[in-house]
């Protein structure tokens, strides 16, 4: 294979230095003209933590549910409101399942939901709010003319001095409590696949053209839906919306299809409403609102402002020691890395990521592993520089041998990242999901800008003089 010329080779590794420049020069003005300035078009996602937002705290009512149901049925309710926030325009929000004892023999299941930069808390908790609890139930008779009699009965004492009250009557001084007519099927929202207007087309009694919402069960769902339609023919089903009876249809045959129709005199706006909310999710579980709290953004604003002026300081130590110490490639190292910190931000502003507190407490530490790569090439060049060779051999041999001690470190913080992320918290997978992401960098930034701008670099010798023999040695010494 024919090689390339010395002239071509200059050429080759000065465009590829060009190239670098460009693009790192791209990226620059590309965050500065949509994330920087006073009305960006892609701005970075701030956390709760650095844009305030608003911290809402839901609590469960699982009192009506077997025990060993419960964290499946919690799993599904955060799945649903997270769904449910997101439609809203909340970029990332954090949803997450809190049990706790309160009280010995009670235990609490909460829902703790963090909204970044939602200033809206009460357009936030109306949303929240409105997403329904679907329930089917079944009519039973007996029940039902239980609740008429007692019905009946009131009608007739009503105006004598004996006190009845429908659902926890007093007759004769002892208290009746009639049991719902309503008999729990187990089918609720939870099991919901899809939800979709239609409108009616005036068979079977229906209104023509009246609004209706037909509901798709998924697969287990649907297999539950057709045992209860087939076991209850004859009988009536009725379908409740927030404890609110809408109708309750007579089941005349076994219904295989996993499909359902809602009516309950909508009206187009109130179906379509109906609709949305339960293609978002219906709550598996009913909750209530525990407490909510506002968290300020100037708050966020000062954290940012340490933050940067931390990291501006951090960073000009670090340049100001490899440029002290390493000298020629410490100014091409201080390039890498500011090209590392730029193309980290491109892909924050891009995916995007949520940047917390947390997650660039993970950016500066993947910093660290860039900045130590660099030092293992450099350390790697001063040996076979000293050892008589010329800076561009020095260059790739460094590059060869620090690659291994480079690939092992990057790769166990990697797998750190991945397992942090995997069974951290919302909090701990901020700061996994930045640190994967700047090692996955810096390994780039130090294999390829810094390989390329290096080698553009004068091939010298140990003992040529003149500046750039002085500019590849190393710290203070003098050989």
């Amino acid at each position: 294979m024919k090689e390339n010329s010395p002239q071509t080779e200059t050429f080759l590794r000065f465009f590829k230095a060009a190239v670098v420049l460009v693009i790192v020069g791209i990226i620059a003005w590309f965050i500065n003209t949509n994330a920087l300035g006073d009305n960006p078009s892609q701005p970075f996602k701030l956390g709760l933590d650095l844009a305030g937002g608003s911290h809402l705290v839901y609590e469960a009512d699982v009192t009506k549910i077997d025990p060993a149901e419960v964290p499946e049925l919690m799993a599904v309710l955060r799945e649903v409101v997270e769904r449910r926030v997101n439609a809203f325009g909340v970029s990332e929000p954090v949803v997450q399942v809190e049990k706790s004892s309160i009280v010995a023999e009670r235990e609490s299941n909460r829902l703790v939901v963090e909204l970044p930069g939602v200033t809206d808390v009460k357009e936030a908790i109306k949303q929240i709010g409105e997403t329904p609890l679907l329930e089917f139930k079944l009519l039973d008779p007996d029940r039902l003319a239980e609740q008429q009699t007692l019905e009946s009965l009131d009608s007739l004492v009503k105006n004598s001095t004996t006190t009845i009250a429908i659902g926890n009557a007093k007759v004769n001084g002892k208290e009746i409590k009639p049991e719902d007519p309503y008999i729990d099927t187990g089918l609720t929202g939870r099991y919901l696949e899809t939800a979709s207007l239609e409108f009616a087309n005036g068979q079977g009694g229906q209104v023509a053209n009246e609004p209706l919402v037909t509901v798709k069960f998924n697969e287990e769902g649907a297999k539950l839906f057709a045992d209860i339609t087939r076991a209850n023919v004859g009988r009536q089903l009725g379908i409740f919306l927030d404890g609110e009876l809408l109708s309750s249809p007579v089941i005349n045959e076994a219904i295989t299809g996993g499909t359902a129709v809602i009516s309950g005199q909508f009206t187009v706006e109130e179906a379509k409403t109906l609709s949305k909310n339960l293609s978002f999710g219906a709550l598996p579980v009913p909750i209530t609102l525990a407490s909510t709290q506002t968290i300020d953004a100037t708050l966020g604003a000062g954290v940012i402002d340490q933050i940067t002026k931390a990291g501006l300081l951090g960073f000009t130590l670090i340049a100001l020691f490899l440029i002290f110490w390493y000298r020629g490639p410490g100014v091409v190292a201080v390039i890498a890395l500011a090209s590392y910190v730029l193309i980290s931000l491109l892909i924050f502003m891009l995916v995007p990521v949520t940047l917390t507190a947390a997650g660039l407490a993970g950016l500066v530490l993947s910093l660290g592993m860039a900045v130590d790569a660099n030092v293992l090439v450099f350390e790697r060049m001063k040996e076979e520089y000293l050892a008589g060779k010329s800076s561009q051999s020095a260059i790739r041999d460094g590059f060869d041998r620090a690659w291994s001690a480079i690939r092992d470190g990057n790769v166990t913080a990697l797998l750190s990242a991945v397992i942090l992320f995997w069974f951290g918290n919302s909090l701990i997978k901020g700061f996994a999901l930045v640190l994967g992401i700047g090692t996955v960098i810096s390994i780039v930034s130090a294999i390829t800008i810094t390989r390329a701008l290096l080698l553009v670099l004068p091939d010298v010798k140990r003992n040529d003089v003149g500046l750039w023999p002085w500019l590849f040695k190393t710290g203070i010494t003098k050989k």
